[in-house]
C-alpha cells in the first residue's frame, strides 16, 4: 500500500527509469516496514517544473502509506529517495521536495474494497 509518486522536469529514459522504480521499491518496502509486493511507484520524467525561479532540474514526490511513517521514518525516506535521485537523475538534493501522508486504512482502495 505505500505509493511513492515521483515527479521531474528531466526526461527519464526506459533504462533509467527501470532502475529508479527498483531501487525505490526495495528502499520504500524496508524504511516503512512493509512487503515489496504491497508497493507501487510511480515515475513521472519530463513534467514542467520550476522550483526557486528556476527550471534546473528538480523534483517533487508523494509518499502514501497506511501506517508506517513518522518523523524518523520520513526522514530516512527523504534521504534514500534524495540519493536515488541524485545517483540516477543528478538531481541535487536542495531541488527535491517530498511530502508524507498517513492515510486511514478506509481512505485506500485495492482489489475493489478498502483496506
Amino acid at each position: 500500500m505505500p505509493t511513492l509518486n515521483l515527479f521531474t522536469n528531466l526526461p527519464v529514459d526506459a533504462v533509467i527509469a527501470s532502475d529508479i522504480l527498483k531501487d525505490a521499491t526495495k528502499a520504500v518496502a524496508k524504511i516503512v516496514g512493509k512487503p515489496e509486493s504491497y508497493v507501487m511507484i510511480l515515475l513521472n520524467g519530463g513534467v514542467p517544473i520550476a522550483f526557486a525561479g528556476t527550471e534546473a532540474p528538480a523534483a517533487y514526490g508523494e509518499l502514501i502509506s497506511i501506517g508506517g511513517l513518522g518523523p524518523s521514518v520520513n526522514g530516512k525516506l527523504s534521504s534514500t529517495i534524495a540519493d536515488i535521485l541524485q545517483t540516477k537523475l543528478s538531481i541535487d538534493s536542495d531541488r527535491f521536495y517530498i511530502k508524507f501522508y498517513d492515510s486511514p486504512r478506509p481512505f485506500f482502495g485495492f482489489n475493489g474494497s478498502t483496506f
